[in-house]
């Protein structure tokens, strides 16, 4: 079932919001060559705190820290590490969620690390440019599946491939909320959209091929190949006209 909030759960989402992109904003400057990923992730719990806000991903289902930090091929859902140390040429993708009185923002941007090649940079910036053809499609009256095909489209018109195996949702009181948002699919299918729906929209793109399996600790997500991948990610509602985007 897919919950509409009220005009009040939404502020609450929002305020969230304002601090998962304030945090995302600032690590353009933080990361660079030579901090790990445990450092990220310091700052991230942090500032989340320092906002009297609650970091949303610190113990969801065991995981162990504020930020998911997953560097070249990792897809999603690395575990922060002192002995993880980005290098000039890495790239990172952050994922933050904030719960701010029992609402959840959740929002992600993959980041180079220094001078990076023109080729991590495209992926990147593909990933990016997904998430914003999918935006055109968040509005009331559309169906899911148009944002998918929107996606889909756009990521595999750049030469990339769509993950399957992940997807954006629903969110609000819940981290994962009804409905499931792939980032693939067919337009004019599933439900159609409404005002004071909440989803978490996240592009996931790979330069090889789309599969990708889990590494032994049960959270890291890598693509089979070896091959970068990005992931950028925002909070948005579904208004009476155009979308809003709480974590930007």
């Amino acid at each position: 079932m897919i919950i509409i909030k009220s005009q009040q759960e939404i502020q609450l989402i929002r305020e969230s919001g304002q601090v998962t992109g304030f945090i995302l904003k600032e690590l353009e400057k933080f990361i660079r060559p030579g901090i790990s990923t445990a450092e990220i992730d310091e700052f991230v719990e942090k500032t989340i705190r320092s906002k009297n806000m609650i970091p949303s991903f610190k113990g969801y289902n065991g995981f162990p820290a504020s930020a998911c930090v997953s560097v070249n091929e990792e897809l999603v859902h690395g575990i922060p590490s002192k002995e993880r140390v980005l290098k000039e040429g890495d790239i990172v993708s952050v994922d933050v969620g904030c719960t701010h009185k029992g609402y959840i923002s959740d929002a992600a941007r993959t980041y180079g690390v220094g001078e990076i090649s023109p080729s991590a940079a495209r992926l990147i910036t593909a990933a990016k440019d997904s998430f914003f053809e999918g935006l055109k499609y968040c509005k009331k009256g559309q169906r899911l599946g148009d944002i998918s095909h929107a996606i889909q489209q756009k990521a595999e018109g750049e030469g990339y491939s769509v993950i399957r195996d992940f997807v954006g949702h629903g969110v609000g009181r819940n981290m994962h909320e009804d409905p499931q948002i792939p980032n693939y699919g067919t337009a004019g299918r599933g439900p159609r959209l409404e005002q004071g729906m909440v989803f978490a929209i996240e592009p996931m793109i790979a330069e090889g091929d789309y599969e990708v399996e889990v590494l032994l600790n049960n959270w890291t997500v890598v693509t089979c190949d070896g091959k970068l991948s990005a992931h950028y990610e925002n909070t948005v509602v579904i208004t009476d006209g155009e979308p809003e985007l709480l974590t930007l």
